[in-house]
């Protein structure tokens, strides 16, 4: 708490120019004026009691992510699932069997439908329970509430109360919207990161009333009390408008004073606040939303085709219906031996289209075996299955924070191989939120010698190509290898030497380092740009007691590593007092570091339209500096005419960093004698203590005077380090050709370097920026703000149509304000033609709303700082309402180009089978019935029937859906191209179904002629009887069976001994149940008694006619499958033959030529950027040869 004290006796308002300032007189602002609908909230500060009761009764501090609770389950999983059009059917028919019409038993149509339905309802039980536990974690979390009488006590968040006075501590996220009352610092100043609302990485300053600044320590609140009245709950992140009523003042409140739910304290001890907004009334769950019931598109497509199906089965029923009642007019009369029409309507000669109404529902019901009632519950088990592989994937498995991958919803696995494109956000998803120091150009010379990721990718890259030719074009290009490796001074590491040692400090260059930087030329420059890294910034230093090392808390991670730098270099930024920085200055000449201490007269802060910081310095021998660091476009305007003595170097060096993927600032200063400070701090003063309207204005125009006529020094090269391995994953999905859309909270510069740092932008790309002025904005009307942005989206559509380089790409920059206009139901299409013709998309300055794009599926980021999300919702509550989580973004490659390419092609040949299984059964009741008058007779027992869809042919399709592999799992990651089946939906198409469903058809002519003809007048017995219906329909029914299950054979690539196991074993649970039925007593077996013992295996007829019917009817699919395999292969079937014939290990050169084949050609990702800069290298070496005299440039490749 030593520490603590120390550090809160800085006013840090001190310290700031724009933010947190607070004028002369401000607590006599006039309070705000607000009534009326929109500014009802009532608030009594310490009274938590208050808001219980009506007109208040204020939610409750519990969140929920779930789609049902307790009252709704029931009614919402039953309408969930009845909105599938087989479900409906099957309780029509299940309603209908409890009538006379019915050709089955009522049981026989109800258990089935229940189990189905009852099954699916427990799973979606299941996961929403997953749900609710991850809520419960949030909702348990403890907080520190004044309990009365200045004792503080814990309490979960979930029971906090509007109203409460909470003690929030340092690095804890606050449990609700909070009104700031004190701080650690004596001028109730905190630091707030609001990185899991809008993408922030920059803390926020915020500030209390002067007049609750006495609010110190826990008594201080024993008898505290107020009143707020402000605006209702709503989701605007940027405003705020409320009066505080305290000590018979009413004072004025802003955004400045409210602390949100889920952001962070930092930088701060401890800070009091009321609670303001709870739970769902919290402005970040305002901008939640609801987790929706989402289905897949093959889900969808599904109804379309059970739609096909149901005509098919009404079609056939109406023959079936027709062709009865004709029967039954003209020739039931006839058959008086039967009497088929005695006590019964359904068989009356006198009303024969009655009757044929009746067997409408009965042929409804008979032909019902075409819609698979085992469909939906198999595809359920399947998905629960694959998501289980999904939570065990090792490779998905974070070692770190041990957190493996979870599939929170199964509905939607096989979207995961159907993605178009990711929007994926930026603050814990893509980046650590860490930057290391690597390179730095000092008056006009670099420095660093180690290459940035981009860099080395790039040396690899051409070094594998130089690698991969042949000798003789070895010994002709060796020149140019090694003028390559000359232009390029990348020099490939081993990795272990890559790794730095210092947190934020990947620099290596001896000129500098251990003091080596006083025998440089320019050693005064360099100097300068040391002190201006340890000066110019607004950190604090935290000194860790044991090893007396520093550690600093700044605003942004780009000022961390900077001073990570300048102590690296031997000048430590040690303390900070109110009024001066003091700096551990170590000199070659000297043995002790000497500390120097440098009075802070004014700083000028760093804003998103300022784009650059300033400080105002006094040193030990009085001169009065500016050290001002920023954007290299802005320093460069504002250099004077002798401080350009350095531009052009620093410029190349610039763009160089730029091309190898770093953030960059240049550094600058500027000399003051003390009557030309005195006059401009003067005006300083006056605008910074104005009050009105124009005050930012004021004090823009008056730094503005000041930060002129600059010298420049040099610039600082940062590597933004990324989450591991994100480089190489959006790389991959790039060559999956997936589209990657970036939206951040953060501003453009920063959405803009983030860009570059994950190789979404790189050097030569043309950046599209489409912004709305903020300034025109304000005055204009919406019309004019929304023309100007329709005519720059028209500018720049025309640009892309224009552009004649093949290799030119170009990146769409938009910022959220813009972003609400182009969405517009008028300017969208125009806006997403744009978008598509741009390689990448970064939207910066985007709401959490605007995050919470609906998307058909979400994949959670679940990290240490936050949990950020791709294609779904924004972060706060990402994990808990997404459909998938992980815990790096580099996992995002193995789920997408892995389980989604294997779950979607599995869910879509066993649906495709599925329905060829059930037409092919299916159709052969139909043609029987024709055969027998249409009379509703069944040639199946009724247990087979049961045991078709339920036993016999579900654990094949089970084993198809759950373990199928085109290919191997390092295959998919190899060819990222295989991912591009997906999306073009070719396993699903109309084409495929239908040739599915033409099969189905052939397959039942086959099944049911070929048995006819060979069983019609054919003696069967030894006694020379001809077959009965049973021994007919049992044949036919062992025909369906091995037909069917070897159909999935042929279908299967990959076989382990479950699917052998499952496969082969149905067809022997066939015969066994055959021997065990006819063994029951005749009064259960009926005519299947002892059919398969006496009738059926005596007889080579039965099982001539099994092989042949099999065979028949599995040899067009096999001649159509070698028939494409031939002539006209998919990328899965060459790649599985050259794993059978191991070309992959004897042919390398053609395996890596094939996989270079089988990347979509893109303008993103690592292999883009080196693709670019090995372009550009070879344009410099052809442009350097071709100015060689030619005898040279002739004799130089050999």
């Amino acid at each position: 708490m030593a520490r603590g004290r120390i550090r809160a006796r800085i006013r840090r308002s001190h310290l700031y120019t724009f933010a947190c300032i607070r004028a002369q007189d401000a607590e006599l602002e006039e309070p705000h004026q607000f009534e009326g609908p929109g500014y009802s909230r009532i608030v009594y500060c310490n009274e938590p009691r208050r808001h219980e009761k009506k007109p208040l009764n204020y939610c409750t501090n519990y969140i929920s992510t779930t789609k049902y609770n307790i009252i709704t389950f029931l009614p919402k999983a039953i309408f969930e699932q009845f909105r599938r059009v087989a479900n409906l059917y099957f309780l029509l028919a299940a309603i209908l069997s409890l009538t006379d019409v019915a050709p089955f038993s009522a049981l026989s149509m109800i258990a089935p439908l229940a189990f189905v339905v009852g099954l699916s309802m427990a799973k979606e039980a299941l996961e929403d329970w997953r749900r609710f536990i991850q809520d419960m974690k949030v909702n348990m979390r403890k907080a520190k509430v004044h309990k009365g009488n200045g004792v503080f006590g814990h309490k979960p968040w979930m029971k906090l109360r509007v109203g409460d006075v909470v003690k929030v501590e340092k690095d804890q996220f606050f449990p609700a919207d909070l009104l700031l009352l004190s701080s650690s610092y004596e001028d109730g100043i905190c630091y707030v990161e609001t990185m899991n609302l809008d993408g922030e990485t920059n803390l926020k300053v915020k500030r209390a009333l002067e007049v609750t600044l006495p609010l110190e320590g826990d008594t201080g609140f024993k008898n505290f009390t107020g009143k707020i009245k402000c605006e209702d709950p709503n989701p605007n992140l940027y405003t705020f408008v409320g009066n505080l009523e305290y000590d018979r003042q009413i004072y004025p409140l802003d955004l400045s004073q409210i602390l949100l739910r889920d952001s962070k304290l930092r930088n701060t001890t401890y800070v009091y606040g009321v609670v303001i907004f709870t739970g769902h009334d919290s402005k970040v769950m305002q901008n939640a939303t609801k987790s929706p019931s989402k289905r897949s598109r093959i889900e969808k497509q599904m109804d379309k085709i059970i739609y096909v199906l149901f005509s098919l089965l009404v079609l056939i029923s109406l023959i079936s219906s027709i062709g009865f009642a004709v029967k039954t007019e003209f020739q039931m009369p006839e058959w008086w031996y039967l009497q088929p029409f005695v006590d019964s309507k359904l068989y009356d000669p006198t009303q024969p289209a009655l009757s044929g109404l009746f067997h409408l529902i009965t042929a409804l019901i008979l032909y019902g075996y075409l819609i698979p009632i085992s469909l939906y519950v198999s595809i359920e088990v399947v998905k629960v299955l694959q998501a289980m592989f999904i939570n065990q994937d090792i490779h998905m498995y974070d070692e770190e924070t041990g957190t493996p991958a979870q599939a929170r919803t199964s509905n939607l696995n096989e979207e995961l191989g159907q993605v178009d494109t990711i929007l994926s956000d930026k603050t814990g998803t893509l980046t650590c939120n860490q930057m290391d120091f690597l390179k730095c150009s000092i008056a006009g010379l670099a420095y660093g010698t180690r290459s940035s990721e981009v860099e080395l990718a790039a040396a690899r890259q051409m070094a594998s190509e130089l690698d991969g030719r042949d000798s003789m074009s070895s010994n002709k290009n060796g020149a140019d290898a090694s003028e390559i490796e000359l232009e390029t001074v990348v020099t490939c590491k081993d990795e272990k030497d890559q790794k730095s040692p210092i947190k934020g400090f990947s620099f290596e260059d001896s000129r500098l380092m251990h003091g080596n930087w006083v025998k440089e030329p320019n050693a005064d420059v360099i100097l300068l740009f040391f002190r201006i890294l340890a000066i110019c910034h607004t950190a604090i230093p935290e000194e860790n007691e044991e090893t007396g090392a520093f550690t600093y808390e700044a605003e942004s991670p780009d000022e961390g590593a900077f001073l990570v730098a300048a102590r690296e270099f031997g000048f430590e930024f040690c303390r900070r007092t109110q009024s001066s920085i003091f700096v551990r200055e170590r000199h070659p000449s000297s043995e002790q570091p000497i500390e120097r201490e440098y009075k802070i007269l004014n700083l000028l802060d760093f804003t998103s339209k300022r784009k650059r910081m300033s400080v105002i310095i006094r040193g030990e021998d009085g001169q009065i500096l500016l050290l001002c660091k920023g954007a290299d476009s802005i320093i460069f305007d504002r250099l004077a005419k002798n401080g350009k003595m350095f531009e052009e170097p620093t410029t190349k060096h610039l763009n160089d960093y730029g091309e190898a993927g770093l953030r960059t600032l240049a550094l600058a200063y500027r000399k003051l004698d003390e009557a030309e400070y005195s006059a401009w701090n003067n005006e300083f003063l006056k605008a910074k203590t104005s009050i009105g309207g124009d005050r930012e204005a004021m004090l823009e125009r008056v730094s503005d005077m000041m930060e002129k006529d600059l010298t420049l020094v040099g610039a600082t090269a940062v590597e933004d380090k990324l989450q591991k391995g994100v480089p190489q994953c959006i790389d991959k999905l790039a060559q999956a050709g997936l589209k990657i859309w970036v939206l951040t909270g953060d501003k453009l510069e920063t959405a803009i370097n983030i860009g570059f740092a994950c190789s979404l932008l790189r050097q030569g790309m043309k950046q599209i920026c489409i912004t709305t002025n903020t300034d025109t904005s304000a005055q204009d009307s919406k019309e004019a703000v929304k023309e100007n942005v329709v005519m720059q989206i028209t500018n720049a559509s025309q640009m892309i149509k224009l552009e004649k380089d093949p290799h030119a790409a170009f990146a769409l920059i938009i910022d959220g304000k813009t972003l609400t206009y182009a969405l517009e139901d008028d300017l969208k299409h125009q806006f997403l033609n744009l978008a598509v013709g741009c390689s990448s998309v970064i939207c910066c300055r985007v709401s959490p709303r605007q995050k919470a794009l609906e998307a058909d599926i979400g994949v959670g980021i679940s990290g240490v700082e936050g949990m950020q999300t791709y294609k779904v919702l924004s972060f706060l509550q990402a994990v808990m309402a997404s459909d998938f989580a992980i815990a790096q973004f580099r996992f995002l490659e193995r789920l997408l180009v892995v389980h989604g390419h294997w779950c979607y092609k599995r869910i879509a040949q066993m649906i495709c089978y599925f329905f060829y299984k059930n037409i092919a059964f299916g159709l052969t009741l139909f043609y029987f019935e024709a055969f027998t008058g249409f009379s509703g007779q069944s040639v199946y027992d009724d247990w087979y029937m049961l045991l078709f869809n339920v036993v016999l042919t579900s654990l094949p399709v089970i084993s198809l859906g759950v373990f199928e592999q085109d290919v191997s799992s390092e295959i998919c990651l190899q060819f990222p191209a295989l991912y591009q089946q997906g999306p073009k939906n070719l396993f699903f198409d109309w084409y495929r179904i239908f040739g599915w469903m033409g099969n189905g058809l052939y397959s039942s002519l086959i099944i049911f002629f070929l048995n006819v003809i060979i069983f019609y007048n054919q003696s069967f017995r030894s006694g020379g009887q001809t077959a009965d219906m049973s021994a007919v329909g049992t044949t036919m029914f062992t025909c369906i069976i091995w037909a069917v299950n070897c159909q999935i054979a042929l279908t299967m690539s990959h076989f382990t001994w479950i699917q052998h196991l499952l496969v082969w074993g149905s067809v022997a649970t066939w015969y066994l149940f055959l021997l065990l039925y006819g063994m029951l007593s005749p009064v259960y077996s009926g005519n299947a008694f002892q059919l398969l013992v006496e009738a059926l295996a005596p007889a080579p007829i039965y099982w001539i006619t099994t092989l042949l019917v099999t065979i028949a009817c599995n040899l067009p699919y096999l001649a159509h499958l070698s028939f494409q395999r031939s002539f006209h292969p998919m990328d899965h079937h060459i790649i599985q033959e050259i794993k059978y014939y191991k070309k992959d290990v004897e042919d390398r050169h053609m395996w890596t030529r094939e996989r270079s084949k089988a990347r979509q050609q893109t303008k993103i990702g690592f292999t883009a950027s080196v693709d670019a800069t090995i372009r550009q290298l070879r344009g410099r070496l052809t442009k350097k040869y071709s100015t060689l005299p030619p005898q040279v440039a002739m004799s130089s490749p050999s």
